[in-house]
């Protein structure tokens, strides 16, 4: 009898070595599998890198006309709004209204020192950050709201002490606000993304 169970049990114990070494074999590559997600994601910017100012996309081919996202870069709030051509028509006719209409004392880049306050008109690009005491201002892009008066033109109102700023970012008189919404560095890979952080001299695109 032990002669015909040696046979049998060396078969077993075979079968048994093999499943075993599958096994550990598949369980090593699942675990070298888990180990390369975080691995792949540590390519990308970690949120550290990012809030010591990494440079960050915007993918403007998600943003619809009329529409604003919010980023964040340095630890703040970045606004991206693409302005309609109704909406530009309104950034103009008011500046005697505000504050600063030539933004000669808030702070921007030099290449967006326009009326419009952009380098391409359409996409306005600024710290959404009150410059009052740093609440985040709401946007009101409607024009004549009836809370805000037929003569409001649109933009944004900061909901905790009253600050408003038109569509390119520019503070009314008689707002808590002293300057304009900051505008950060910013340029332009190519017609579908925007780099925040980026000037157009280090990039060499606007």
């Amino acid at each position: 009898m032990s002669d015909h169970s040696a046979p049998a049990a060396a078969e077993v114990d075979q079968d048994r070595r093999g499943f075993l070494t599958f096994a550990t074999v598949a369980t090593g590559a699942v675990g070298v599998a888990f180990a390369a997600v975080p691995f792949i994601a540590s390519w990308n910017p970690s949120e550290r890198t990012r809030a010591a100012g990494a440079p960050i996309e915007v993918d403007l081919t998600k943003l619809e006309p009329g529409q604003m996202v919010t980023y964040v870069y340095r630890k703040k709030p970045m606004y991206i709004v693409y302005r309609t051509p109704e909406m530009l028509k309104h950034i103009a006719g008011h500046e005697g209204k505000l504050k600063d209409p030539e933004s000669k004392d808030s702070e921007q880049p030099d290449y967006t020192r326009n009326a419009t306050r952009a380098v391409k008109e359409q996409y306005l690009v600024v710290d959404g950050t009150c410059t009052h005491l740093g609440c985040l201002p709401k946007p009101r892009f409607e024009a004549a709201l009836p809370e805000l008066g037929s003569d409001w033109p649109g933009g944004f109102q900061c909901p905790c002490h009253g600050s408003r700023f038109d569509l390119a970012g520019r503070v009314f008189e008689g707002s808590p606000a002293s300057t304009n919404l900051r505008i950060p560095e910013y340029s332009y890979r190519d017609d579908k993304t925007l780099l925040i952080g980026v000037p157009p001299t280090e990039k060499g695109v606007a």
